[in-house]
């Protein structure tokens, strides 16, 4: 029986559909070969943001213009943190931040596995040049986290003339943003320099957030050579908003502001460094090597869990990406590269508060886990495409991933409560990803396309060592996705659209049930079809639509007897958890005046089951979003959004947790204005 999934929606609206809108054939993308392409040659699906669109859309968190995307679901949390879904339930822990890959240019932001849920905030996505998000696994020259899907922020380029510009925004609740970039180019020197900065005064007890992010990005352009360097950071100190707790609590505006942790905290910085370089070996050859560098640190309240403890991780790598790009008669192309990367890092765990026990699971004051891992990744691959007739094109690719780790644990062994600390040890982990696909041109306006891939991640670190007292060691294997995708993208009568259909297994699901429970070897099922549309109207207007319907189902039984309670059960078909059946995106765009544009914005998000047996759930919600810019001049524009105009009570997030009713409570009306200065 084939469960139907769709997914409609748009990233870009519009008034860009004149072949810069996120389906058009020619569309130029860069993340399936790291170079330049044609969206028309892609077999598989990728959503083009443009910088347009990020600027108009000017997006208080990375969601707000990321869930227009055909298939994404990201669920916004208290401040910068949120939990992502891309063709799946949102997922949270070791799933959730090993199942999608986050890249700046290409480059990964965190190592694979030291991956984070909340990893979208460490990116400069306000002043990128483009977004491109790819749902399913990624291709060959993608590994470990590409999934479920990946994301890829591109900088913005260098300007050709001088170019400056400052933007100050302010709003409801202490808001205060501040953005600047300076980019000129000087013979073959070219450069460009982008800073932000972030306070909000947060509209619930004890929060807020101030956040600092820089990228600098230069370019030097040779006769046969060119080197793109880019350097970036961030820092962020906010002060989190815990679940509220009960039934419905998000209904009444007296109890949606309390905070039941208001010492929670999150402060993080990391800086990362690239740097390409592209040298023509010949008309036909090239060599592309790209070493890197990047170090995170965090510590932060664990405010989700029952035991609140402070978590601080930090971890430092460099790396390379090398590749030769051969292109052959006939219009065929061969990739074959070599990613290598070696990270150390460090995670601890301290409880703060006494001792608590929850049913069977105990919570012991003192550390949980001190631990150090170095690991190192070596992954060859082939990528191919092949122009077998004149309007057929195949691809085909794998990719072999070998990630070892060293673990060193820093305190005694043993079980200490619910947490089993282990001996030192090493654990290698190989995975092997082939892709097979086929893009068949119809008309100069039509394109369909079948993708056979697989997608795979080696555990993440904290899967691995950070065991419960349940666990036998050394049983934790990686995860493998394996999806078939069938779609079809083109341009009827000024409409860009991209249709799919996807059917997607998942083995050696490890994930953490309703009750804090470390399960190990799921299997899950993810069906569906996916649409996107934009096309402008008459008298000014334009629009761009979104709906979905999915469904993601458990493939295997751990029944009330091998669970804590009768919420956290699973049974072979039924739902997961935080996995809404409907989301629809529908944007209403005017052009008011020659240079000036509103756009009126519904969102909506479907019912979902918030507990592993369907015995919980969440009825979903409806918001209504404003946005609209006027250029005054050349040099001035000035901007204003209204998000939430009804002022809706809603959960952006609602699970159900250790016997509780849990909730993020999404934000009130909030109101920002500002103005935008170029010279």
């Amino acid at each position: 029986m084939l469960a139907a999934s769709a997914t409609v929606g748009v990233a870009g609206s519009a008034w860009a559909a004149d072949g810069n809108a996120p389906y058009s054939l020619d569309s130029v993308v860069v993340t399936g070969t790291r170079q330049d392409g044609s969206l028309k040659d892609l077999a598989g699906n990728t959503a083009v943001i443009g910088a347009k669109d990020i600027d108009f859309t000017a997006a208080q968190r990375p969601a707000e213009i990321l869930n227009q995307v055909p298939g994404v679901n990201i669920q916004q949390g208290s401040g910068e943190e949120h939990l992502t879904s891309i063709r799946s339930p949102v997922l949270n822990g070791g799933a959730g931040a090993g199942s999608f890959l986050y890249l700046e240019d290409g480059v990964p932001l965190r190592a694979a596995g030291f991956a984070d849920v909340n990893g979208l905030f460490e990116v400069n996505a306000d002043q990128a040049g483009s977004i491109e998000v790819v749902r399913g696994p990624g291709s060959a020259l993608y590994g470990s986290n590409a999934v479920h899907g990946l994301i890829n922020f591109i900088p913005r380029a260098p300007s050709k003339t001088l170019e400056n510009e400052v933007d100050a925004t302010a709003g409801m609740y202490g808001l205060r943003r501040v953005t600047a970039t300076s980019s000129d180019t000087v013979g073959s020197q070219a450069f460009r320099g982008s800073a932000l900065y972030n306070h909000e005064g947060g509209w619930r007890d004890s929060t807020g957030l101030d956040e600092e992010k820089v990228t600098a990005r230069h370019v030097w352009t040779g006769v046969e050579d060119t080197l793109t360097t880019t350097v970036s950071a961030d820092h962020l100190d906010q002060q989190t908003g815990a679940y509220i707790i009960g039934l419905d609590a998000y209904t009444r505006r007296a109890t949606e502001k309390t905070n039941p942790d208001p010492d929670a905290f999150r402060h993080a910085a990391s800086i990362r460094g690239m740097t390409r370089w592209q040298h023509d070996l010949s008309d036909s050859l090239q060599l592309s090597v790209t070493p890197y560098m990047r170090y995170t640190g965090m510590n932060f309240t664990m405010h989700y869990l029952p035991d609140l403890a402070i978590q601080s991780t930090e971890h430092a790598s460099i790396g390379t990406q090398a590749a030769l790009y051969k292109s052959l008669a006939g219009g065929h192309t061969i990739i074959v590269g070599t990613d290598l990367e070696y990270t150390n890092g460090n995670i601890t765990e301290l409880q703060q508060i006494p001792t608590l026990t929850l049913g069977s699971s105990v919570y012991p004051v003192g550390m949980h886990y001190d631990l150090t891992v170095g690991a190192t990744v070596v992954a060859p691959y082939i990528h191919t495409e092949w122009q077998v007739l004149d309007h057929t094109r195949v691809t085909a690719g794998a990719r072999l991933e070998q990630t070892h780790y060293d673990y060193t644990n820093n305190i005694s062994t043993g079980t200490f409560g619910l947490f089993q600390r282990i001996a030192d040890r090493s654990d290698d982990f190989t995975t092997f990803t082939p892709k097979l696909g086929v893009v068949q041109q119809w008309r100069d306006w039509l394109a369909s396309y079948a993708n056979l891939s697989r997608g795979a991640r080696a555990p993440q670190v904290s899967d691995v060592y950070e065991l419960q007292n349940r666990q036998v060691i050394g049983q934790i294997k990686p995860e493998t996705l394996d999806s078939l995708e069938v779609g079809s993208r083109g341009k009827v009568l000024g409409a860009n659209f991209d249709v799919a259909a996807f059917w997607m297994n998942k083995n050696h699901y490890f994930y953490r049930d309703v009750d804090g429970i470390n399960v190990i070897n799921g299997k899950t099922e993810h069906r569906g079809v996916e649409l996107g549309l934009s096309t402008p109207l008459s008298h000014g207007f334009d629009a761009a639509m979104g709906a979905s319907y999915s469904l993601h189902t458990y493939q295997f039984n751990r029944p009330e007897s091998l669970a804590a309670n009768a919420y956290s059960a699973v049974y072979k078909d039924s739902s997961m958890p935080e996995a809404p059946r409907a989301l629809a995106n529908l944007r209403l765009g005017y052009a008011f005046l020659p240079k000036a544009r509103a756009e009126a914005e519904w969102v909506h998000v479907g019912s979902y089951f918030t507990d592993n047996a369907n015995m919980h759930s969440y009825g979903g919600y409806d918001i209504f979003n404003l946005r609209a810019s006027v250029d005054v001049n050349d040099s001035v524009t000035l901007h204003a959004k209204v998000l939430n105009v009804a002022d809706i009570n809603y959960a952006a997030r609602a699970a159900f947790s250790s016997g509780k009713y849990q909730y993020f409570p999404g934000d009130p009306m909030t109101a920002m204005v500002g103005a935008t200065v170029r010279f």
